[in-house]
């Protein structure tokens, strides 16, 4: 098996899928990476850009010849090229590097990111419903499948979102943990609002990203009027962001999306930040079809600093891309062992869900 330098890039490929989601009126759709090696060896990526179906090869033939030749052992160069400035299209490239690396070391990725802290994972799932019922029903549904931890997208209205959460507490019966999604949807005052009527809300994790990306001020504001736990996701892109958000200390919890900060070493890096200032973090984002999810679980398998439920997507999807079903039970999802992301992207899958 090559290892070092000898494994270098031969070939990148682009796929856009397509799979169903419950709850969705538009199917999860996601970019493939795949990058080939001279030696046969093959690293899978997984992002959400808005590119098209017809713009994927010549993306490829514009991207080739800088990645073409270059070492996979190199993630940090390869962080810096150019080609690779847009963070979600950075992960993909990143993840399917690691991918690689595992693969030529025949040690799965938590091994080589600092060893396996854990070897099952706590996810929460994300909630969607078309009515308040509707929403409640699933959160009980998923509940008796083990997971306890439950993300509540809100609607942008106030009065709704109340309703909803109220429901949802008592189709909990203390069972459930919920984190509300706020998506930056409200402005200063009715987040506020939002907070002051969740205050009694007993099973409430955190409200996250009460206000839209580059607020962390404002959010901060919003804390100290409010006993309601907040958390931010949308506004950390670099460690940067983490260090304001410690400074100003905006929230009680880091949520990091793989995609907005470009890739799993630097949200490693964003982790373990917020761990030294007292805040616990988790991964977010998503939904992903496969290499994402198992990019999350490696991560958190191998970062202490990543102490808090995960988002998963998985018991929602109509399918995924994986060769074989990932382990899950009681609301936690086994880490692979294979080398690299530790699992087989399934080709005829994704020739399936291909979009024309």
């Amino acid at each position: 098996m090559p290892t070092g330098r000898a494994v270098t890039i031969s070939d990148v490929e682009f796929f856009l899928v397509e799979i169903g989601c419950e709850g969705r009126r538009r199917p999860v759709r996601s970019l493939l990476v795949r990058l080939a090696t001279d030696a046969g060896l093959e690293g899978w990526g997984e992002a959400h850009v808005k590119w098209r179906c017809s713009e994927l090869a010549a993306r490829r033939e514009l991207l080739l010849p800088t990645l073409g030749g270059r070492s996979v052992f190199d993630v940090e160069e390869l962080l810096m090229l150019e080609a690779l400035k847009t963070a979600p299209l950075r992960a993909a490239v990143e993840m399917a590097c690691w991918d690689l690396v595992g693969k030529a070391t025949g040690q799965p990725l938590c091994c080589l990111f600092g060893g396996s802290f854990r070897s099952r994972v706590p996810m929460a799932v994300r909630l969607f419903g078309d009515s308040v019922d509707q929403t409640a029903g699933l959160a009980r549904e998923l509940a008796d499948q083990g997971f306890h931890s439950q993300i509540v997208p809100v609607r942008g209205s106030l009065g709704e979102d109340l309703d909803l959460m109220c429901a949802l507490e008592e189709a909990g019966r203390d069972r459930i943990e919920f984190q509300v999604d706020a998506a930056g949807l409200y402005d200063v005052d009715s987040a506020r609002e939002l907070c002051f009527g969740l205050e009694q809300t007993s099973h409430l994790q955190f409200i996250l990203d009460p206000l839209g990306p580059g607020q962390l001020d404002q959010i901060a504001s919003l804390r100290r009027q409010t006993s309601v736990p907040l958390a931010v996701r949308r506004s950390v892109q670099h460690l940067s962001d983490v260090m304001t958000l410690l400074r100003c200390q905006a929230a009680q919890y880091l949520v990091v999306d793989l995609e907005r900060v470009g890739g799993m070493a630097r949200a490693r890096q964003c982790a373990w930040v917020a761990h030294a200032g007292d805040i616990p973090s988790s991964l977010g984002g998503g939904p992903w079809l496969g290499p994402g999810l198992v990019a999350v679980l490696q991560l958190a398998a191998s970062t202490p600093a990543f102490s808090r439920c995960n988002e998963c997507a998985r018991p929602a999807l109509e399918d995924d891309l994986l060769a074989e079903p990932l382990e899950i039970a009681d609301g936690m999802v086994s880490v692979p062992q294979g080398p690299g992301l530790g699992i087989e992207v399934d080709r005829a899958k994704v020739e399936q869900y291909q979009m024309p």
